[in-house]
C-alpha cells in the first residue's frame, strides 16, 4: 500500500506510530415533540438535575486534570463551571423549554447560539467556542442518559482521530497507551494542543476535511514536528518515527561542540510541573509562573505558603538555577478577592508589574518578603527573581527599591534573608529597544517571545487571523532579540529566553548564535533542545544568525534556516 501524507500543525515535536481509533463523540438527537407535548414544569425540573449532575463531572474532572496535567490547564474547567452557571445561558435555554422544547434540544440549541456568537469573534474569544460546546455536549449526554466514550482505557498505540477534542476528551488521554491524536480543527493555543505539551504526546491540529478520509484501524505516523500525518507509511517511516520517539534524555548540562555551555531549563505553572521538568532533564526552572498560587481561590496565599512552594522548587533541582517570575496578573485573569478594572484591552492595561507598583502593592510585598526568606534557604543560592512587562527604567528602578526596602525590614525583624539574583522580562517593545539602559541595573534578561511577538507585530498571539504576523520568525521580532542580548554585552547580565521560541528544536542553532545563555521551554522539548545544542558549533551559529539578520521578509528567514539544515 502506498503511504500518503496529510499536513497539519504539529503541537509537539514527538513522533508516534499506531493504529487509528476514530472519535465521533456527537450525536444527533431526535425530532423534539410538538410543543403542546412537551411538560415544561419537568423539563425544567430535568434541566436543573443535569446541570447538578453536570458541575459535579467538571469538578471531578477538574481535580483529576490538576493531577495529571497541571494546575494551570484544570484551571479551564472553572470556566466550564461558569458557562454552565451564566445567567444569560440558562435563561435562553428556560426561555427555549418554556417555548415548547424539551430540555435536551433547549440546551443544544442555545449553547450553539453562543457557540456561533464566540466562533465570529475569533481569536481568544473564538477558542472558548469550544469550551461552550463541551458544556454543551455533556449536558445533551446527562440529559439523554448518554453513555461517555471512554478515552481513557484506549487500545496501546492508538492513534485518537477527530473532528476536534474538548478539554474533557483530552485529559482523558494517557501517554502511556495513545501513540498520538490528530484533529480537524485546532490550532497551536488550543486547549487541546496545551494539554498534548503537557502530557508529552505526539500532536497535530488544523488538518482539515481531508482528515475524514482517513478509515479506523488505518497505520499511521504522527509527526507532531512537521505537522505531517502519515497514512499507510512504509516501514522505513515507521522505524525512523519510533526511532525519533526514543529520545535521549541527558541529566547533566549540555555544551555545544565546541564547548560553549548553554543552559536548558523548563517552564513550570504550578509544582506538579517540577516531576516531569527533572524527569526530562532539565537543568532548572527558566521561568516559573507564580500565578497558580493565586488563582482559583477566595483569598491569596500568605508568606508562609508562597514560601514553601519556592522552596519546594529550589530543592527539586541539584544546584540548578530556579527563576521566579512575581506576579503577573491583571486585565484577563479573575481573581475573585482582587479588584480588577474592566479594560477595553487588558493585555495593554493594568497587569503585571503595573499592579505589584500599584494597586497590588501589599500583596506585592508579600511576595517578596517569601522570595527573600527562599534566597536564604539551603538551595536559595540558585534563586533569581525577575519583573513581568516591564516597560521603563522608572519600574525597574522601583521593583528594586522594593525588593531592597523589604529586605531592610527583615534584617530589622530579625529574619533571615538574602537579595536574589535580580532580572526583568523582556517582553515589550520598550524593554528591547531600552535593554542597553536596563542592562546596567540588572543581573539578567529572560526574552518571552510570545508577547514579545504580538506586541512588536501588533498582532495578538491568539488570533489565528494574523498568526502569521505574529511569528517569532518574523525579521523585527528577531531583531529585537538582537537588540537585546547585543545591550547585555560588556555588562555582567547573562540572557535567557522562555517562549515558545526556546523550545523549537530548528531554531535552537540559531539562538545560539544569537547569544543566548539559556533556553527554557516546556519539559517536553527539554531532551530534543539539549541534543541540538550538543550537535551546534557556536562559529556557524554566528554565521547563520548574521544571515537570518539581514533578510527581509519571514520567507527569507525560513529558507535560510531550511537551507541550513
Amino acid at each position: 500500500m502506498t503511504e500518503r501524507t496529510l499536513s497539519g500543525i504539529g503541537v509537539t515535536p514527538l513522533s508516534g506510530v499506531g493504529t487509528v481509533v476514530w472519535y465521533r463523540p456527537d450525536a444527533d438527537l431526535p425530532e423534539p415533540p410538538a410543543a403542546e407535548d412537551v411538560d415544561a414544569e419537568a423539563e425544567l425540573a430535568r434541566f436543573e438535575d443535569a446541570r447538578a449532575a453536570a458541575e459535579d463531572e467538571l469538578e471531578a474532572e477538574r481535580e483529576r486534570t490538576a493531577e495529571r496535567v497541571g494546575e494551570e490547564e484544570a484551571a479551564v474547567f472553572d470556566a466550564h463551571v461558569q458557562f454552565l452557571n451564566d445567567p444569560q445561558i440558562t435563561d435562553g435555554v428556560t426561555d427555549a423549554i418554556e417555548g415548547g422544547l424539551p430540555a435536551e434540544h433547549a440546551v443544544q440549541e442555545t449553547f450553539s447560539e453562543f457557540v456561533e456568537q464566540f466562533e465570529n469573534m475569533g481569536g481568544r474569544m473564538g477558542e472558548r467556542a469550544d469550551d461552550l460546546r463541551d458544556v454543551r455536549d455533556r449536558l445533551v449526554r446527562v440529559l439523554s442518559d448518554g453513555e461517555r466514550v471512554d478515552l481513557s482505557s484506549l487500545p496501546e498505540g492508538s492513534v485518537v482521530v477527530a473532528e476536534r477534542l474538548t478539554p474533557s476528551d483530552t485529559a482523558q488521554l494517557d501517554p502511556e497507551r495513545v501513540a498520538g491524536f490528530v484533529t480537524v480543527t485546532g490550532g497551536r493555543t488550543s486547549h487541546a494542543a496545551i494539554f498534548a505539551r503537557s502530557l508529552a504526546l505526539p500532536a497535530i491540529v488544523g488538518v482539515g476535511e481531508e482528515l475524514q478520509s482517513v478509515e479506523d484501524g488505518a497505520e499511521v505516523v504522527v509527526d507532531g514536528e512537521s505537522g505531517d500525518f502519515v497514512v499507510d507509511p512504509s516501514d522505513e517511516r515507521k522505524e525512523a518515527a519510533a526511532a525519533a520517539a526514543d529520545v535521549d534524555v541527558r541529566h547533566e548540562s549540555v555544551e555545544t561542540a565546541d564547548g560553549v555551555e548553554i543552559e536548558v531549563a523548563a517552564n513550570i505553572g504550578t509544582l506538579a510541573d517540577l516531576g516531569p521538568a527533572v524527569d526530562r532533564g532539565a537543568d532548572g526552572v527558566g521561568l516559573f509562573r507564580t500565578e497558580f498560587l493565586f488563582l482559583d481561590r477566595e483569598s491569596p496565599p500568605d508568606e508562609d505558603e508562597q514560601y514553601e512552594a519556592y522552596v519546594e522548587a529550589l530543592e527539586s533541582f541539584d544546584g540548578g538555577r530556579v527563576v521566579v517570575r512575581t506576579l503577573d496578573i491583571g486585565g484577563d485573569k479573575p481573581v475573585p478577592y482582587l479588584d480588577l478594572p474592566d479594560e477595553e484591552n487588558p493585555f495593554l492595561g493594568e497587569r503585571g508589574i503595573r499592579r505589584s507598583l500599584g494597586p497590588d502593592a501589599d500583596l506585592f510585598e508579600t511576595q517578596v518578603r517569601a522570595l527573600l526568606r527562599a534566597a536564604a534557604s539551603a538551595d536559595g543560592a540558585n534563586l533569581s527573581v525577575m519583573l513581568p512587562l516591564v516597560s521603563t527604567v522608572e519600574e525597574l528602578r522601583a521593583g528594586r527599591e522594593r525588593f531592597e526596602s523589604v529586605a531592610a525590614d527583615l534584617d530589622a525583624e530579625g529574619v533571615e534573608n538574602e537579595l536574589p539574583e535580580f532580572g526583568i522580562m523582556v517582553e515589550t517593545p520598550a524593554a528591547a529597544f531600552m535593554a542597553d539602559q536596563f542592562a546596567p541595573h540588572v543581573d539578567f534578561f529572560s526574552i518571552g517571545t510570545n508577547d514579545l511577538a504580538q506586541y512588536v507585530m501588533a498582532a495578538e498571539r491568539g488570533n489565528e487571523r494574523v498568526s502569521d504576523l505574529g511569528d517569532y520568525r518574523q525579521p523585527a521580532v528577531l531583531r529585537a532579540i538582537d537588540a537585546t542580548v547585543s545591550a547585555a554585552e560588556g555588562e555582567d547580565c547573562w540572557v535567557g529566553m522562555c517562549g515558545e521560541m526556546a523550545g523549537d528544536p530548528d531554531l535552537t542553532e540559531l539562538l545560539v548564535g544569537l547569544g543566548l545563555d539559556e533556553l527554557s521551554m516546556s519539559a517536553v522539548t527539554v531532551p530534543q533542545v539539549k541534543a541540538a545544542v550538543a550537535e551546534t558549533d557556536t562559529a556557524d551559529a554566528r554565521e547563520l544568525a548574521e544571515r537570518v539578520l539581514q533578510a527581509d521578509t519571514k520567507a527569507e528567514v525560513a529558507e535560510i534556516l531550511t537551507l541550513d539544515q
